[in-house]
């Protein structure tokens, strides 16, 4: 069974960790951890239809962002890999300085320090000089740096084609395949 840690922080973007969870829900052999910092709690009531509550029933566990003895924060306790979506940039910052005051931030830092998968949804535009060295020194920690970019080559006809396409892709990181990515089938129109 895969264990997957499942952050969310306060950015713009809480439906891609709600897909990813909605998803992962109906995968019997992959198992979900939760954290949502109290700003993605606050995303989820102004950006989504969806209750706290609602989002949580969707995890197997469920931690506090405050629980920094929780399983999930110690390198001891196996896991596939965390996924952070959205992640806010004050999450990546946090993240590349090994500042781990949260749960969030502290789970990252393990998967890091552990060689594990960690995947980084920045969910902020545009981008200052700042930014860009974060997501890079991120980069060169190990993580992976998946912003939402649309996949227009689908042609998508809603935005929910667009998160669901980008959530597919986050899960062929962890050789997960949900059925929601149209794959690129090559130029039809060869000239």
């Amino acid at each position: 069974m895969k264990k997957l840690v499942i952050g969310m922080s306060g950015a713009s973007g809480v439906i891609y960790g709600i897909r990813l969870l909605e998803i992962l829900n109906r995968q019997p052999s992959v198992e979900t951890h939760l954290i949502m910092s109290s700003a993605a709690k606050m995303n989820i009531a102004i950006e989504t239809d969806y209750s706290t509550d609602q989002v949580k029933a969707m995890a197997d566990e469920v931690y506090s962002n405050k629980d920094i003895a929780a399983t999930i924060a110690s390198g001891s306790w196996r896991i596939d890999g965390m996924i952070i979506a959205p992640c806010a940039i004050k999450t990546l910052s946090a993240v590349v300085h090994s500042y781990a005051d949260s749960l969030i931030v502290r789970a990252a830092d393990v998967a890091l320090k552990e060689r594990r998968r960690l995947v980084l949804v920045p969910r902020e535009t545009p981008l200052h000089t700042g930014h860009c060295e974060l997501l890079y020194k991120a980069s060169q920690l190990g993580a992976i740096i998946a912003p939402p970019m649309p996949a227009l080559y689908i042609q998508p006809t809603s935005v929910d084609e667009l998160v669901d396409h980008h959530v597919g892709r986050l899960l062929d990181l962890f050789g997960l395949d949900s059925g929601l990515v149209r794959r690129w089938p090559g130029n039809r129109n060869k000239t």
